[in-house]
């Protein structure tokens, strides 16, 4: 989902509770804060020399130690208001991937990206998931689709005449 449909949903739907899903059945806890919004530039290489350029938007959320056991989520509106006023600021890209930056005592530090979102009475739900990391110079490499690529190397590294690392 980019940022610009992401902005769409929350606009259609103020009057909501706000919730996030990082796992199957587990929520944010409804004490968290979005404690930063980062407008990235991804400029990469990957391991078959091919270049790539893209941007998201990474929104932090973070569960506040002193609010344990807050029953009462975020509301749509509130969220919308801190990410229009972000912004005015540092204006986001409306076509930039939106992505969720989030952990907890249960859970390691991930970007997630949004899989799915609903409706629920009175919540607004967006799923979170992760992505698994690949390589994406698979044909450059010779690895199959359903392989994991092995390394070229040689006993001093990879070896240069393979074109991959």
């Amino acid at each position: 989902m980019n940022t610009s449909e992401f902005l769409s949903v929350l606009k259609q739907h103020q009057d909501k509770s706000l919730l996030f899903e990082y796992e199957e059945g587990k929520l944010v806890g409804a004490n968290y804060h979005i404690t930063e919004v980062k407008n990235t530039t991804i400029d990469s290489i990957d391991c078959g020399s091919g270049t790539d350029f893209w941007k998201e938007t990474v929104i932090q959320l973070w569960e506040s130690p002193k609010e344990i056991g807050k029953r009462d989520y975020m509301s749509v509106y509130k969220a919308l208001a801190i990410l229009n006023k972000v912004n005015k600021i540092k204006p986001m890209t409306e076509e930039a991937e939106v992505k969720f930056e989030y952990s907890n005592a249960d859970f390691h530090t991930a970007q997630l990206f949004v899989s799915d979102y609903n409706l629920d009475g009175d919540s607004l739900l967006f799923k979170l998931s992760v992505k698994k990391t690949d390589c994406k110079a698979k044909e450059t490499c010779g690895v199959a689709q359903n392989e994991q690529p092995e390394m070229a190397t040689t006993a001093t590294g990879c070896n240069p005449n393979t074109g991959c690392c």
